[in-house]
């Protein structure tokens, strides 16, 4: 494996990782807002920027968003926040 390739897919790992935090911690703003439906984009947006703040690596998870577009928001009928794997503990929506 070249060294281009590697930067690539250690990059997108610690992205996976990064977007896996923000959307546990929409999660949790969902949980403590008594999982009021609707507001979904809100507790994403908020969590996104909770996490970010002062991350050394937020500035690649916002390339690799710019360039991928925003994450995918419904990946099954109950996801709220979007899912890059299967653990399940996504709320409905």
């Amino acid at each position: 494996m070249d060294q281009d390739t590697r930067r690539q897919k250690q990059q997108a790992l610690m992205t996976e990782l990064l977007e896996r935090k923000i959307r546990l911690h929409a999660q949790h703003l969902y949980d403590q807002r008594g999982q009021t439906e609707g507001l979904a984009l809100q507790d994403w947006v908020d969590a996104e920027s909770e996490v970010l703040e002062g991350s050394i690596l937020a500035p690649l998870y916002r390339r690799t968003r710019g360039e991928g577009g925003s994450p995918e928001s419904e990946e099954g009928s109950n996801s709220q926040f979007p899912s890059g794997d299967s653990s399940g503990s996504e709320a409905g929506a």
